[in-house]
């Protein structure tokens, strides 16, 4: 069985909140502070949502005060700073930023222009609502971590009297939402605390960490997104990978059973845990659990794209093909899914398909570096069709 770890990247969230409620750090048996090195950098999320000067500038400049007064505070704010022509923000999902470094980098994945958004909101007096989207986890792995995502966005609205001389001619309130999953509109949704979405920066900066290979900062985010309060399965899952990457299998264990007391249903834990009982020797256990998750899930993600890999490998062309468009149903929007279809069409002479599939990876990837090595490939095909028709 692989192991999966839920380490949540772009947009995720599985965590409830309360307010109002001071954080209580987790029982002192499930962290192990003298096993891991001090962090690289300042760890926590105390200046998540505050401004920088270069963001008031731009809040306060002709360009930004004129988008609020030609379409309202909301849609005048969105527009400010997601239209093409000012700040042109672009999508990026490996890394997530507090409100003020994705405004300097002007780029961020979705949970960092979300925090952004609302930062900017708060500035203008208008009301914030962080909400969960009821859709399909979705699945991806980077660096031998498997991730799993869920969806968050944003509900702005205003106060009458907030104060401010500009024409409200939008809604009571704007859903904004960034790649929203299909069919949006009609998922249900609950809403979060903005306890939440600093569980879940924190909880990303963990996973990030540990998949640049740096288990000691990961170690350090995750207690932090341990330490929120209530803290939910996602951190202690997170908490439980980072001990089996460190080789503390019984710390491990606790984060894993901890998480499980919290989410007994939850098929990422089972997936962690089951393989860890495995390798400390309780196979009964391990067989348990594996069938445990079978009967939700009888296909892990990833299993007909591994299996069109190693038919690729072995040169059977058609078998890869046939399995990786069986994986692209089931997960149609996960770029790399694509682009290994294209490699395959390629080497079966098609072409045209191929470019499609190029196409569609480009369209379909939260990732800069890897729409830049689509858009290549897909130029030099588009190039070595032009020549073959002069040749022609």
């Amino acid at each position: 069985m692989n192991r999966l770890a839920s380490l949540l990247i772009a947009l995720p969230l599985l965590l409830t909140g309360c307010a109002g409620v001071a954080p209580q750090p987790a029982a002192p048996p499930l962290f192990a502070d003298a096993a891991f090195k001090p962090p690289s950098e300042p760890v926590g999320a105390r200046d998540l949502f505050a401004l920088s000067p270069a963001m008031r500038d731009y809040l306060h400049s002709p360009a930004f005060q004129a988008h609020l007064r030609n379409k309202g505070l909301e849609r005048g704010l969105i527009d400010a700073l997601y239209s093409k022509t000012d700040l042109k923000l672009e999508y990026e999902s490996s890394h997530t930023r507090t409100a003020a470094e994705t405004y300097a980098a002007r780029t961020g994945n979705c949970l960092s222009l979300v925090i952004m958004t609302a930062a900017f909101a708060r500035e203008l007096g208008m009301t914030v609502h962080f909400r969960s989207v009821l859709a399909d986890e979705t699945w991806s792995r980077d660096g031998g971590i498997y991730l799993v995502s869920t969806h968050v966005n944003i509900v702005l609205g205003h106060h009458k009297a907030h104060g401010i001389l500009y024409d409200e001619t939008s809604g009571r309130e704007l859903v904004v939402d960034f790649l929203p999953p299909p069919d949006a509109s009609r998922l249900h949704s609950r809403e979060l605390e903005e306890d939440d979405i600093v569980a879940l920066y924190l909880n990303n900066r963990a996973a990030e960490s540990l998949v640049q290979g740096h288990v000691d900062d990961a170690y350090w985010w995750a207690r932090a997104a341990v330490a929120t309060h209530p803290p939910g399965a996602v951190a202690y899952n997170t908490l439980g990978v980072i001990y089996e990457r460190h080789g503390d299998l019984a710390m491990a264990e606790r984060a894993f059973r901890t998480a499980l007391d919290r989410e007994p249903e939850s098929i990422v834990v089972m997936h962690n845990l089951g393989p860890l009982l495995a390798q400390t020797g309780r196979p009964a256990e391990a067989a348990e659990m594996a069938r445990r998750v079978t009967s939700v899930e009888p296909v892990p993600p990833f299993h007909y794209f591994d299996k069109g890999m190693a038919a690729l490998k072995a040169g059977d062309y058609e078998a890869a093909r046939t399995l990786f468009e069986r994986e692209i149903r089931r997960a149609p929007y996960y770029d790399e899914f694509h682009f290994w279809l294209a490699v395959t069409l390629l080497r079966l002479g098609e072409a045209k398909e191929a470019r499609e599939q190029l196409a569609l990876a480009i369209d379909t990837s939260t990732r800069s570096d890897n729409r830049q090595l689509y858009s290549a490939k897909l130029a030099h095909l588009k190039r070595q069709s032009a020549n073959s028709v002069q040749a022609y």
